[in-house]
């Protein structure tokens, strides 16, 4: 008979780990902390909770500040950078081993991705043609993946595998449009000197990858050490030195998936041939040098990119964005209409978001199509490929981070913010409806 032992500790742990495997998670508490945020910035709190992310923190050497930045700063330059690694080290995967490795299925959501980063920027451009307003074109240009895939799943079984896959390579490939729109124009003065130092370091994790280096602290001390901050001093947003020391992470097995199945079943007949001794409660030496074999050789078939990616990306989901999103979402609502629409901010990010993602994503997937480019995914039709790209207007996490970059003027970052919850919302609702209207499958 097959015992476990359940503790006490068993009873909170389980429900909070299903919670967490759940697709639908990410999404649900990225919109608690959306709505925390603006009740805070419209309470009587309202003052406290601006002033807290203003507070300064840094370093000291010698009487001299060192890396003395707001809380807000190292948010958006910090914590948002681990965001952007794991979003480098899906991007990798994906063209390693996922939907962007096989050319033929890939062009249709980079087609679908393309018009959706293209379309937007054009009608926020034609709105904002000057001034400081101007800046703020790359913000409907993002799709926030944790959202997005929320609510597509929240679809169930209504919405074929094929979708979701589409959906989440469209969104994937957008991320990157976003980190090259951040990279090339949204950086501030370049110190060559200290972006030099930068690729000097991701050069050596390279070369790392390339000599066998497969110890994940090795790649964390240099790229966070070394990489992280010679771009936060180099003036190119920190975010890219994220994305390039991911793709720098090794993504193979170093032994085959035969040789594991092989090993491991050894390993199970030795376990299996010792006394298991259930009068004591602890393992013999023997009994232990066997588990240190199975967990070194389960390593060595697990690649150091999807090692950190899953331990990595429930710390990004419930932590980092849901900090980000309490520290950017904070919008008063008690806003004069007449200064809302003094510019044209908010029509701009709204009508990039929830028009032209629909027009670009639709656009360009049928072009691609109409060419014989690409094919349809299986089950995809007009419809739900409407309802994907309304979907793909849902900017929060990625728009507001740009919002934080292409603004300082603070009217205009009030104003894009109210034009990215009132898109992201329309079209978050506007999406589940038209794709709730098909048959189960």
């Amino acid at each position: 008979m097959i015992e476990q032992k359940n503790y006490p500790i068993d009873k909170l742990n389980k429900p909070l780990q299903k919670f967490i495997q759940n697709e639908k998670a990410g999404g649900i508490v990225l919109g608690i902390s959306v709505i925390i945020a603006l009740i805070l910035a419209n309470s009587p709190l309202s003052h406290a909770y601006h002033q807290f992310f203003e507070h300064k923190i840094g370093f000291q050497f010698n009487g001299k500040s060192f890396l003395e930045y707001s809380i807000h700063h190292w948010i958006n330059d910090g914590l948002m950078a681990i965001f952007f690694f794991v979003v480098g080290l899906e991007l990798k995967r994906e063209i390693v081993g996922g939907e962007l490795s096989n050319p033929r299925k890939a062009l249709l959501p980079i087609g679908a991705a393309i018009g959706g980063l293209l379309v937007p920027a054009i009608i926020y451009f034609v709105l904002n043609p000057t001034g400081e307003a101007q800046n703020g074109w790359g913000i409907p240009m993002a799709t926030d993946i944790a959202f997005a895939l929320g609510v597509l799943y929240l679809l169930g079984n209504k919405i074929p595998l094929s979708l979701k896959v589409f959906l989440t390579a469209l969104a994937i490939v957008d991320d990157l449009g976003a980190v090259l729109v951040i990279a090339f124009f949204y950086t501030s003065d370049i110190s060559t000197l200290s972006l030099l130092i930068g690729l000097g370091f991701v050069l050596i994790m390279y070369i790392g990858n390339k000599m066998g280096v497969r110890n994940v602290l090795f790649y964390a001390i240099i790229g966070i050490v070394g990489v992280w901050t010679a771009f936060l001093l180099s003036g190119v947003h920190a975010t890219i030195a994220s994305v390039l020391a991911a793709f720098t992470i090794p993504a193979d097995m170093k032994i085959k998936e035969n040789l594991y199945i092989t090993k491991i079943q050894n390993y199970l007949t030795k376990f299996k041939s010792i006394d298991p001794k259930d009068k004591i409660p602890t393992l013999t030496n023997e009994q232990l040098h066997i588990l240190d074999e199975v967990k070194k050789d389960t390593n060595d078939i697990i690649p150091p990119l999807q090692r950190l990616e899953h331990a990595m990306h429930p710390f990004v989901t419930f932590l980092i964005i849901p900090i980000f999103a309490l520290a950017n979402a904070g919008v008063s609502v008690a806003i004069d209409f007449e200064q809302l629409f003094s510019t044209n901010v908010t029509l701009g990010v709204s009508l990039g978001l929830l028009v032209g993602k629909v027009v670009g994503v639709v656009g360009f997937t049928l072009l691609f199509v109409k060419l014989k480019i690409a094919p349809f995914p299986n089950g995809m039709n007009i419809r739900n490929l409407l309802g994907l790209a309304l979907l793909a207007g849902i900017g929060f996490t990625m728009s507001l981070f740009i919002t934080s970059l292409a603004f300082t003027n603070e009217e205009h970052i009030i104003q894009a913010k109210i034009g990215i919850f009132f898109a992201s919302i329309v079209a978050g609702i506007l999406g589940y409806l038209i794709l709730n209207k098909q048959p189960k499958k």
